[in-house]
């Protein structure tokens, strides 16, 4: 062990989730220390121009908005420091956290706010044009590309659901699924299918993409495709028939689902569904973002795969703080009372 440092609170992950947690938490005087995580900022610093955060007009940039958070959660006492934790495990009533460092902490309290890393297709050009034509989330960025020919990866339902948003603001709007048939619930399909036969969406089947083509002053130009009938056309490259050309679009959206960020959880007994996203409790009277162990607390990405948006996720952060808190006084009166017994006895 290189080092130990016991907190009332430690916060996993330093996106708007992460950052809202740890402005109420020092405000509340929980001490508490955030660790940055994999991804400092999370996926809204892949983000150029964000226009739906409220309280900003004329939008912001997703970087300088999770700097002012940071900036404001330090202000009122809150730590952050560069680090990603690898696991932690309840011992002696209190949470040990284990970082990939080897350092270790001990804390009263945990949110896990570490969201979750959308999944990439790996393809030259993403990396470069990733916040510059590249887009992970469609809500977020489609209204910058309007009258643009858009790409939509992918055939769930949210790839589904992110072709029918982007009509609003596309000339055309292609969906290139790498099957046949898509994954999607009937609903989405269906409601993409009133789309392709009001002209606003075109189907591109059997097809993937192999590059993305532009750069961060002009972005996106086109995409080289590659299309088979079999499938999967990128296994197939030798095949003769498969058949490779450029496509011009203005906007690339990957809508090929996210990976939620909660290894480091498994030894916690914590609940999971099965694609690794976290359980919270709901209800009126508070707890929303409690799990099944107490002292643990759960928000923004990694457990919302629904709704994904900064402003809901800085809610749930704000609901974690504040559960965390109500835990932590909580815990602080379990002890004193133990105490009081204690003091009690030997008087006695």
């Amino acid at each position: 062990m290189t080092d130990s440092t016991h907190r009332r609170l430690i916060i996993a992950g330093s996106g708007i989730a992460g950052l809202s947690a740890a402005i109420y938490a020092a405000r509340s005087n929980n001490d508490p220390l955030v660790f940055e995580g994999t991804e400092p900022g999370g996926q809204l610093t892949l983000t150029t121009d964000v226009a739906n955060y409220p309280g900003f007009p004329d939008g912001i940039g997703g970087p300088e908005l999770v700097q002012n958070m940071k900036e404001q959660a330090t202000q009122f006492g809150a730590e952050v420091e560069h680090g990603v934790v690898e696991s932690v495990v309840r011992s002696n009533d209190a949470f040990h956290v284990t970082m990939k460092n080897g350092d270790e902490y001990t804390a009263d309290a945990f949110i896990a706010a570490s969201g979750a890393s959308a999944r990439t297709l790996g393809v030259p050009g993403e990396d470069l044009l990733m916040g510059y034509g590249v887009s992970t989330c469609a809500t977020c960025d489609g209204a910058f590309f309007r009258d643009e020919d858009m790409l939509v990866v992918g055939g769930g339902d949210a790839a589904m659901e992110e072709a029918t948003f982007l009509t609003k603001f596309a000339d055309t709007v292609y969906i290139a699924h790498r099957r046949e048939e898509f994954r999607a619930e009937d609903y989405w399909i269906d409601r993409v299918m009133e789309q392709v036969e009001a002209g606003d969406i075109e189907i591109l089947r059997n097809t993937e993409v192999m590059e993305i083509h532009g750069s961060p002053e002009e972005g996106v130009s086109h995409v080289t495709l590659v299309e088979n009938e079999s499938g999967h056309p990128s296994d197939n490259l030798e095949d003769p028939d498969t058949e490779q050309y450029d496509f011009d679009v203005g906007a690339v959206f990957l809508a090929i689902g996210h990976t939620p960020n909660t290894d480091y959880l498994a030894d916690t007994g914590v609940e999971l569904d099965d694609r690794g996203y976290l359980y919270t409790h709901g209800g009126r009277d508070g707890g929303q973002t409690a799990t099944d162990v107490p002292g643990i607390f759960g928000a923004g990405d990694v457990v919302d795969h629904h709704y994904q948006q900064a402003a809901t996720a800085g809610g749930m952060g704000v609901k974690a703080a504040l559960d965390a808190d109500d835990y932590l006084e909580e815990l602080g009166r379990a002890g004193n009372e133990g105490k009081e017994t204690v003091e009690a006895s030997s008087d006695d």
